[in-house]
């Protein structure tokens, strides 16, 4: 609450429909996404917004955003999207303010929960009385379902007809099940209650490789610390079938599955956002033990991430500061991700902090995308996607293309040089070189041998270099360098070891990453980088990698696979 700041206004008539042009929309930073409207809070019951959820009427065809706001709900008919309607508000249910409200919409129905209003309960709106409404008006609930008090956040299995409440001041905090088949009178389903509090989920009819659960019912719970997985096909008796947590924990929040249920991305809420925002890579097709198998790390922003969902081969990512992310997800089987899109609602700042965007609401069949702002309100926008992505120049490390080691002739690096191939595992404190790749058999790594203890061939006594061939770049285009890294060390590095990433030009040389050492253990874990290199159209360039072991630490290890550039 400390960090919200007063809710904008202004500005709603006169960035309607404005294309995204030279890097803004308006006043607003963007890329790829055109603005279509927005609805300040004061011009939708005020407050301050939180979450939201849509509903497209099966009958007209309509569309419609549920709002939360600090004192209610809003309904908000989008179905003209640079020109939506303000239909009313559904004030809680006592009237008082809750920061957190979260709605899901089941058979034409919206259930509406709120934290830290204890008696609120779950709200049952009925959705079709929005067809006939002609003016703002304030709405009372169809019904209430009482079998708890506050609520985090809700969700919703529409192919079974369950509310998954979570967060509640029952079940120990976990997952209040909610049968909602018959919309209005919700009926207490159980509960899962042996993991203890869980703060958002994703309940599926199972479809996924593992083909023991085929058809169950599977919630996948993000218990603060943990990716919980739960089969709830037997509300009576849920039987837990994995608590897997992971490096790098800060506050597990939420997450998506593919459509596949073969991998999951999820965003942690309070993990360090340096040296940017983090959305950690699942593989889930062994529901008794998922795998974090990557960190995607945003080469350009800082910002928090919220929630997230998976349509096809996209993920729609509300950021907080940073606004609405789209991220290509092609690639996640071997930890790729890359942002093609974005729309930043907070312009001021795209650093860690809680303003801007709570939500995103991607669904619409006609491509309408919501945001709803803590501060700004209801913002409307459309993927435009522009040009298609061809790649420029790749390596996956699998045949040698011509990458010189030591290229000036000045690394000091004694043992643990770059070379190409198959690498070896070792731990020390956990995983530090990683005996996996991110695609085929080799990659480029610091000393690829294990040896008899884990320091024999990591880098020892300064700096080791690795330069790419010499690529020719199109001159035009969005370029973009996309690679997968992980640099390990051990607890007694500093911020003198780094791995890094630069790019030589015709102009010399400029660094696009650092990532320093630090005086605390670092397990490796492989994580994907986008960096842009529209500046250099036309020339031809170089790679150039480095690793340095210059606190005279006793172990550090560092690799790079999967290296591309593309152009849009």
């Amino acid at each position: 609450m400390q960090d919200y700041e007063a809710p904008v206004r202004a500005e709603a008539a006169a960035l309607a429909a404005t294309p995204c042009v030279g890097g803004f929309a308006g006043t607003y930073p963007c890329s790829n996404v055109d603005l279509l409207s927005v609805l300040p809070l004061g011009s939708i019951g005020g407050g301050n917004g939180n979450s939201m959820w849509g509903w497209t009427d099966s009958t007209t065809g309509k569309e419609y955003i549920i709002f939360g706001r600090t004192t209610g709900a809003a309904f908000i008919d989008v179905t003209v999207p640079t020109a939506p309607v303000y239909l009313g508000n559904l004030p809680s249910y006592n009237g008082t303010s809750s920061s957190w409200r979260d709605i899901k919409v089941y058979a034409d129905h919206a259930y509406i929960g709120a934290d830290s209003i204890s008696s609120h309960g779950m709200q049952v709106f009925d959705l079709t009385r929005l067809r006939t409404v002609t003016t703002p008006q304030t709405f009372a609930a169809d019904a209430r379902y009482t079998g708890f008090g506050n609520s985090h956040t809700l969700s919703v299995n529409e192919e079974t007809g369950f509310i998954y409440a979570v967060g509640t001041n029952t079940c120990s905090g976990g997952v209040h099940m909610v049968n909602v088949q018959n919309p209005k009178v919700p009926v207490n389903a159980g509960c899962v209650s042996n993991d203890g509090y869980v703060h958002e989920n994703q309940c599926v009819v199972y479809h996924g490789p593992d083909t023991t659960y085929t058809n169950h019912e599977i919630c996948f719970n993000y218990n603060v610390d943990t990716l919980t997985i739960v089969d709830v096909t037997n509300k009576a008796a849920p039987v837990q079938l994995s608590r897997t947590g992971y490096v790098g924990v800060g506050y597990t929040h939420q997450g998506w599955l593919t459509g596949d249920h073969a991998r999951l991305l999820m965003d942690d809420e309070t993990d360090s956002d340096l040296p940017g925002t983090k959305t950690f890579i699942w593989n889930v097709s062994d529901l008794n033990a998922p795998v974090n198998t990557g960190v995607h790390v945003s080469p350009t922003i800082q910002a928090t991430d919220h929630n997230l969902y998976i349509i096809g081969t996209k993920a729609y990512q509300a950021s907080y500061r940073a606004g609405l992310r789209i991220l290509d997800i092609t690639g996640i089987a071997s930890n790729s991700l890359s942002e093609i899109a974005y729309f930043d609602i907070y312009p001021a700042s795209n650093n860690t902090g809680f303003n801007g965007a709570w939500n995103v609401y991607p669904f619409f069949a006609s491509g309408t995308i919501a945001i709803s702002g803590i501060e700004q309100g209801l913002v409307l926008v459309k993927h435009n996607p522009g040009a298609p992505v061809t790649t420029v120049w790749s390596d996956t490390f699998e045949t040698a293309t011509g990458w010189t080691v030591n290229p000036a002739g000045t690394d000091t690096a004694t043992l643990g040089v770059w070379e190409r191939g198959d690498p070896a595992a070792t731990t020390s404190s956990g995983a530090k070189q990683l005996g996996t790749t991110v695609s085929g058999v080799n990659d480029l790594v610091t000393g690829r041998l294990a040896g008899s203890a884990a320091g024999d061939y990591d880098v020892d006594g300064g700096l080791t270099s690795v330069r790419s061939p010499s690529i020719a770049l199109p001159g035009s285009g969005v370029l973009k360098l996309n690679l997968s890294w992980y640099l390990a060390h051990g607890s007694n590095a500093s911020t003198a070891d780094y791995f890094r990433v630069s790019v030589v030009h015709s102009g010399g040389t400029t660094q696009l990453f650092n990532q320093a050492g630090a005086a605390s253990n670092r397990n490796g874990a492989w994580t994907t980088g986008s960096w842009d290199l529209s500046a250099y159209a036309g020339q031809s360039v170089q790679i150039l990698v480095q690793a340095a072991d210059l606190s005279g630490a006793s172990l550090l290890e560092a690799a790079v696979d999967d290296v591309t550039i593309t152009r849009q």
